[in-house]
């Protein structure tokens, strides 16, 4: 048996069981706060304590998506198990948002772009009616939702994980699409640890395209 502590707002590490089912403990009265990647469930509402068994070799995350810290506990020692993202590695490194002009030379971004949003773990080109985003090894961007509009991902490089509605998707083969519908919960997260393999992903969209729309239920990345 073993615990641990989970600020609000936080997430544990995504690792993989091991050989033995894991049964994971939290107080009844927490479960509505919890968000869980259980296999390739995620699990936002009605959390079961059925939903905290975890098979052998699934893989397994919890966020608190809470206003007050919870304690996790757990039959057996999690931490032999493989651990395929830490969301918070580089939480204490300077951040230095990705120098757009040196980016494009080194990763050969095609000309056209109308607009750059660069970001310490990410940056996006966006041309008249499509987005090219890079997302940088062992980063994930929030779990976000649009209220305004719907997206399509193609998977151009890396292999990622996606998390899309209440599925997630694992090491994601390229020529890949999935439909982010509006209000649909979705994330990408790069488990690559080569620091030059970049997740690549194109994205078109339908509806208002607006930054403001966003609303992230969970962000690592303390981006706003």
């Amino acid at each position: 048996m073993m615990n641990e502590n989970l600020l609000p707002k936080r997430g544990t590490f995504l690792r993989k069981n091991g050989t033995n089912e894991l049964i994971i403990s939290i107080n009844d009265n927490e479960l509505d706060d919890i968000f869980l990647i259980n296999g390739t469930s995620f699990i936002t509402k009605n959390l079961s304590a059925k939903d905290l068994i975890i098979e052998p070799h699934n893989y397994y995350m919890i966020i608190n998506n809470g206003k007050k810290k919870i304690q996790i506990n757990y039959n057996h020692d999690i931490l032999i198990h493989d651990i395929i993202y830490n969301p918070y590695k580089y939480e204490h490194s300077k951040k230095l948002d990705f120098d757009p002009e040196t980016f494009k030379k080194v990763y050969n971004i095609p000309e056209g772009f109308i607009d750059v949003l660069p970001k310490w773990y990410s940056i996006k080109f966006t041309y008249p009616d499509y987005n090219l985003i890079y997302i940088k090894p062992e980063m994930g961007i929030s779990i976000q939702v649009h209220h305004l509009r719907s997206e399509t991902w193609e998977i151009i490089e890396g292999k990622p994980i996606i998390i899309n509605g209440n599925k997630v998707f694992y090491f994601v083969k390229n020529s890949t699409y999935f439909e982010n519908s509006i209000n649909t919960y979705h994330s990408v997260i790069n488990p690559n640890i080569d620091p030059e393999n970049f997740v690549l992903i194109k994205e078109k969209w339908k509806g208002k395209f607006d930054e403001e729309d966003i609303e992230r239920l969970y962000n690592p990345n303390r981006y706003y």
